[in-house]
């Protein structure tokens, strides 16, 4: 039997995402191949000034496993990003704003010519003055590449708070209602209830933003952006080679075929190259220092840069959920 065989050799069976070529039923596992960097992400860090029940990352005031990336080290990846011709720079955390650097990272890669895009929950750290003045200054400059995409988990009060805190929901409306006044591109990224579809999710959302005159187009999934939910708590299939036609989907319509992230983990010496922006703290998914390294990691996770989606994320999230970040 040669090595493209979608059948795997008689074994064990093994648990579901335990091995990276072979599913836990013996069948090849699904592959995605680089089609182009259009999208790298710099996660500024894990430190976030609010807790959320559901974060994926695990982001709070204490949680710093990914520390803060530094604006040099963050500037050899958008050096190399420039040379790849890649089209997009999203920033996302933890809370971007808390990074001492970040501003200096986002107007850097404002001004090699980016699209940006800035992952916030818009509250207090966005909220600050000298941030506000920065941002404005940039706006005037810049911004008409730059998009910030504020998190409302939910478009009623009762919800969000209670997944954020309260009061929540408040100061990102207030935060919202700023970036607008302002001119600023402004998205929102919700998540869709167990107890609604996506339909009637985008419906009640266009109420919220009607109600407040915000500039967002809520049948545009760029400028609102309802995620699957990625709990974990429910069982989700492997991918398989064969899943590509039975799903009528395409490889190259999966995040890691456009994208990659950047973190820098608590005690590393530098920064590592991510498949994308939902497998933080997997060691296993690392694929070298730069974008460089990552093109040929192979072994393990990755068949000469292409990423095995053996991650849980991988199947619920991306290709059935049909979530992506950018």
């Amino acid at each position: 039997m040669n090595s493209l065989s979608t059948i795997a050799p008689q074994r064990r069976p093994l648990e579901k995402f335990a091995d990276p070529d072979w599913t836990a039923k013996g069948e090849r596992r699904a592959r995605v191949w680089l089609k182009k960097l259009d999208t790298l992400w710099i996660n500024t860090g894990t430190l976030c000034n609010i807790e959320c029940k559901n974060c994926y990352i695990l982001s709070s005031p204490t949680n710093d496993a990914l520390v803060y990336i530094s604006g040099a080290e963050a500037t050899g990846f958008l050096e190399e990003a420039e040379a790849l011709r890649t089209r997009e720079i999203g920033f996302t955390g933890g809370e971007p704003f808390l990074n001492p650097d970040f501003l200096d990272m986002l107007e850097d890669a404002l001004r090699r010519g980016f699209e940006v895009l800035v992952l916030t929950n818009a509250m207090q750290p966005m909220q600050r003055e000298p941030i506000k003045r920065r941002l404005l200054d940039l706006q005037s400059r810049l911004g008409t590449k730059l998009t910030m995409r504020v998190s409302l988990d939910h478009h009623s009060v009762a919800l969000h708070d209670e997944e954020r805190g309260a009061g929540a929901f408040a100061k990102a409306l207030e935060g919202i209602s700023w970036l607008a006044e302002n001119g600023f591109n402004v998205a929102i990224a919700g998540r869709v209830s167990l107890y609604e579809s996506e339909v009637e999710g985008r419906e009640a959302y266009r109420s919220l933003i009607d109600e407040n005159g915000w500039p967002i187009d809520a049948d545009d999934p760029k400028q609102l952006v309802l995620f699957p939910e990625m709990d974990g708590a429910d069982d989700t299939p492997e991918i398989t080679t064969a899943c590509w036609d039975i799903l009528k989907i395409k490889p190259s319509e999966m995040m890691c075929a456009t994208s990659r992230m950047i973190v820098k983990r608590k005690g590393a010496d530098a920064p590592v190259v991510l498949p994308c922006t939902l497998l933080p703290f997997d060691e296993a998914f690392e694929m070298g220092a730069t974008l460089e390294d990552a093109a040929r990691a192979d072994g393990g996770m990755f068949e000469r840069g292409a990423v095995k989606l053996c991650h849980s994320h991988c199947s619920k999230f991306c290709v059935l959920g049909g979530g992506s970040c950018s």
